[in-house]
């Protein structure tokens, strides 16, 4: 079986020559060799030529003749979750959709990220004591990374 270090340390060197924003978000090896790499920038898009030139390096330094594999790699989608901490970074005011492990589900801004979990904003119209009418107020959810079950970009066309 081919080792997720090696697999790691060639890709880690590609995106070092190539582009320091790059990094990896998730890497899985099957038990039948199908190496599946997922990439993300900190800034902007990842590019084929980024994909391709790392998937070069993975295969060009992997003997086929000591485990034959399949290579994937590709860029995080916009439709999966986020899953490293520098995917919430990049993310920072834009609106995540998260799912808590408690089963609760709370939509937002995220607006700040440090390394026990994230911040979100959204606004709710609430009822002020001594007014009659309800008013906008600004709510901040501060919600730790360990209480997280999954974290979505919601996807707007606006």
């Amino acid at each position: 079986m081919i080792s997720k270090k090696l697999v790691t340390e060639l890709a880690e060197e590609r995106i070092k020559d190539r582009d320091e924003r790059l990094f990896i978000v998730e890497l899985t090896i099957s038990a039948s060799n199908v190496i599946r790499l997922e990439l993300d920038k900190t800034e902007g898009n990842v590019s084929i030529e980024d994909c391709m030139s790392v998937s070069r390096n993975i295969e060009h330094n992997l003997d086929r003749e000591d485990a034959d594999f399949e290579l994937h790699v590709s860029s995080a989608g916009l439709d999966k979750p986020l899953r490293v901490h520098a995917q919430y970074v990049k993310n920072i005011g834009r609106d995540l959709d998260v799912k808590l492990k408690s089963k609760e589900k709370t939509t937002g801004t995220l607006i700040a990220v440090d390394e026990v979990g994230v911040t979100l904003k959204r606004e709710e119209k609430q009822a002020i004591e001594g007014k009659k009418k309800k008013e906008l107020v600004v709510i901040e959810n501060k919600i730790a990374f360990s209480d997280i079950n999954e974290a979505k970009i919601v996807i707007s066309f606006k």
